[in-house]
């Protein structure tokens, strides 16, 4: 299994595998493929450069990346003061009501939480690709940052350029990935509308070959959503890509340990959730974070569909509106009610499984898929 675009990183496998996880992001890198670390819920970037420095004690000299939340148009986006002042009183009316109404407890203690809100700020964004800047001068490792929402700023991309950095942009549909070239990104992930979290209105068999058509021999093109196996990496490679972005896939990893109670070998509320999901259960919904967002279908998500909900507010303020219940819905410990994005490959993710044996799994279905397709061929 091997691209071009997996020899430009000296990376053995053309996997990237997104995850807010860093022990999981540094087992990717070191199963050989690229580890990329979402950084959007670092509120401040103090707490990044102490998370970059673990993964670079723990990635045996291997590359990875980072993924930030950076809209290319900055925003006015004020304080965060600024910003709770415009949250409607009867959205957070809504909220509380909701949690009430699904048993939701407050945190304990009566704490506040502010965890993962202002990584979705423009400037806080900006301080993690500083960060991420820095860390790339003293080691070298970091090789990728991705953007979750379009085409970075002209000056990040140059910025990621001038230190060596590659950039690459999630697209949804053709304009998008000719726009990520045109503005100097190297690398468009095709994120077709199975994948989970933000996510476009195309199907992946259809979005993957026109993104590739489209830009030619200008980026290298990474498939995403919906892959979980090595028979639909197989796919997108026979498609054109150069390699796939996968998210969710590693949400069930031994590794994720996110959520979970430190000495405890019970999966997340998270994760148990996960585990007994079908590929029907996700919807798209903004209600995440403002913008169309594959997640976990649940109580939560099925009281924002109710007559009396509101609409979703934009970003920032729909995740500055519904952090603290995504807080008290994680601590409530209740895999009915979790709060997760999520693709339609969620079906496939029934175990708790080591990252090396994810991508061993991988390599082997992929030579067993290019095996079968090399029989048709004859002679």
């Amino acid at each position: 299994m091997r691209t071009e675009l997996a020899d430009r990183f000296g990376i053995e496998y053309p996997i990237f595998g997104f995850t807010p996880s860093q022990d999981v992001a540094a087992a990717i890198s070191r199963a050989g493929g690229l580890g990329v670390l979402g950084c959007v819920r670092f509120n401040e970037a103090e707490e990044l450069d102490e998370v970059l420095e673990w993964m670079h004690e723990n990635t045996d000299g291997k590359p990875f990346g980072v993924d930030v939340v950076m809209p290319a148009k900055i925003p006015t986006e004020g304080s965060k003061v600024d910003l709770d002042s415009m949250i409607p009183p009867e959205h957070r009316a809504f909220v509380e009501r909701t949690l009430d109404d699904l048993g939701v407890p407050p945190l304990p203690g009566g704490d506040r939480v502010n965890a993962g809100v202002l990584g979705w700020l423009h400037s806080v964004a900006r301080s993690h690709v500083d960060v991420a800047m820095e860390h790339r001068r003293k080691y070298g490792q970091i090789k990728l940052i991705a953007n979750a929402l379009g085409s970075p700023p002209s000056d990040v991309i140059q910025t990621a350029h001038d230190n060596g950095v590659l950039v690459a942009a999630l697209a949804g549909a053709k304009d998008h990935a000719l726009h990520h070239v045109e503005a100097g990104v190297d690398i468009v992930i095709a994120q077709g509308y199975e994948g989970g979290g933000h996510t476009g209105e195309v199907t992946s068999m259809i979005l993957w070959p026109e993104l590739v058509d489209a830009v030619g021999d200008s980026a290298p093109v990474l498939a995403a959503g919906g892959v979980g196996s090595g028979r639909q990496i197989a796919a997108a490679i026979a498609l054109g890509a150069q390699g796939v972005w996968m998210g969710t896939y590693w949400l069930t990893a031994a590794e994720y340990k996110l959520g979970v109670p430190e000495g405890s070998d019970k999966p997340s509320t998270v994760q148990q959730a996960l585990l007994k999901a079908t590929s029907r259960d996700t919807v798209r919904r903004r209600i995440y974070s403002g913008k169309p967002a594959r997640l976990l279908k649940t109580a939560w998500t099925d009281a924002w569909d109710a007559e009396n909900a509101p609409e979703p507010l934009p970003m920032p303020l729909q995740n500055l509106l519904v952090a603290e219940a995504h807080a008290r819905i994680s601590a409530a410990d209740d895999p009915d009610v979790v709060a997760m994005p999520a693709g339609q490959i969620v079906g496939r993710c029934n175990a708790i499984t080591p990252v090396a044996d994810l991508i061993a799994d991988l390599v082997s279905e992929y030579e067993e898929a290019v095996g079968r397709m090399n029989k048709t061929l004859g002679g």
